[in-house]
Order: structure tokens, then sequence, then C-alpha cells
């Protein structure tokens, strides 16, 4: 008998229709489960080679900022996700040693949960964020690169950099259908003991099977700006962004709308 959920696996990364065998999951079907997990596992547990990446930040022309948490680990931050959002000591002195200019967005990126999103999406990614808020004329300061870090971490370094934005670029939890992808969490007026519900979440960039790093630059810079005119973000900032400007992107009409 044919199985009306299979052509609906075109529409999903999902597990449907997997079939069966007698009452189990075929072969086939229960080691692709098998290799997604150890994938997903291997996501969180590979440690991220911050310096390599620091050197590809500086070859797109940007200066990088290596700095750290608290966490020693990798088991330590599944253990500790408290360390994982505040600096280790040194390096909250190093960023109050430093000059701090007035800059409208302070750009922040960790591993997270996911080392192998970084290694795969993080360089291209930056390059479209970068692009796309140098074009929209917005201040940025350096690229802070932190090992181990959670979402709250954009808070302290944002406030620190005296920026009115702060924008972290972290490797999302994996899942059995995606172990590379990237989130960005943008938060105003950024300070520690800022909630949650002040943040707002683009995630899912991983092409080609997710968002695509110039919609998600393009999106990113769009929320900015209505973060920066109104004075707020989170939960009461809404994504008004007409869909069809994203079939625009690269355009010189779309970086006038945004």
């Amino acid at each position: 008998m044919n199985d009306p959920w299979i052509s609906l696996r075109q529409f999903t990364q999902a597990r449907i229709a997997q079939g069966r065998a007698g009452c189990s999951l075929p072969t086939a079907a229960l080691l692709e489960f098998q290799l997604a997990h150890a994938a997903a596992r291997d996501a969180v547990h590979q440690v991220w080679d911050v310096v390599t990446f620091a050197e590809g930040l500086e070859s797109l022309d940007l200066e990088p900022l290596v700095l750290a948490t608290p966490v020693a680990s990798r088991a330590q931050y599944l253990q500790r996700p408290d360390w994982g959002r505040c600096l280790a000591l040194a390096s909250r002195e190093h960023l109050m040693a430093r000059s701090r200019p007035s800059i409208d967005v302070a750009l922040i990126v960790s591993n997270g949960l996911s080392s192998a999103a970084l290694d795969t999406h993080g360089l291209p990614l930056l390059s479209a964020i970068v692009a796309a808020y140098r074009a929209a004329k917005l201040r940025l300061g350096p690229v802070c690169l932190v090992p181990n870090g959670r979402v709250a971490l954009a808070d302290e370094i944002g406030g620190l950099l005296n920026a009115r934005l702060a924008v972290i670029i972290v490797g999302e939890r994996p899942g059995l259908s995606a172990a590379d992808s990237l989130g960005i969490y943008l938060t105003y007026a950024p300070q520690v003991g800022n909630t949650d519900a002040e943040r707002n979440c683009i995630s899912n960039i991983r092409p080609p099977a997710g968002l695509s790093y110039s919609a998600a630059a393009a999106k990113l810079v769009y929320l900015s700006k209505q973060a920066l005119q109104l004075g707020f973000s989170g939960v009461a900032l809404k994504d008004d962004m007409p869909a069809q400007w994203l079939t625009e992107i690269g355009s010189a009409e779309l970086l006038n709308k945004l």
C-alpha cells in the first residue's frame, strides 16, 4: 500500500515516511538517524579554532578581537551555562582599557552549541553582514570572537564597547536534521541584565538548506535600523519587512529601503 506521507518528504527535512521493517525502522533509515545523531554530538563537543577564524577575518579586512569566558572546556560549557554568559576577568579589563568611542553595532561571534556551524558558515555570513551594515552607514566596532559563549554575553560586551546595538552570531543547538545552523540575536541598548524578551532572533542560517547569508544580512540590517529608530528591540519590535524585498537582495533599491 502506498504511504500518503511519502510525497510530503520533498517539503521537509523532518523524519517522516521512514517506512518499516516489521515493527522496526528499515536499516537505511536507522543508519541515517544514527549518523545525524553523531553529527549533532560532534558539533556540540568540537572545539572552535578561534585563531584560524581570526585569520580569516583579517583576510576580509576586519579587525578581530579575541576574548574569553571563564569556561575552560566544552564539558564545562554544557555544565555551567551561566559562565558562558559573562566575560573572563582579563577580557573584561581589556575591553574597559580600550578607547571606547560610541558605535552603532557591536558584532560578537561565538561557537555556542555548534562549532561546525561557524566553521561552515561563519566567515561568509560575517562578510555579508559587514557589507550590508557598511552600505547602511552604520558604525561598527571590532568583531569580538569569544569561544564558549551564550547569547546573553552580548549584553556585557555591547555595554563595554559603548554600542547602541549588540549583535551576536552563535552556533545553534544541533538537531537531527541540522547540525550546522547559525543564529543571530540583536539587542538594543545592551547592558548586563537584559532579558531574552528584549532580543530579536534570526535563525536557521545554513544555505542551501536554510536561510541564505544575504537574506540574513538584509533582515538583520532592517531590524537594526528599526531598533535604532524606535528605541527598542525584542517582542515589541515586529518584523514588518515586506517579503518581496528578499527577492531584491543585492540591488541598490533594496539598500535604500533598508
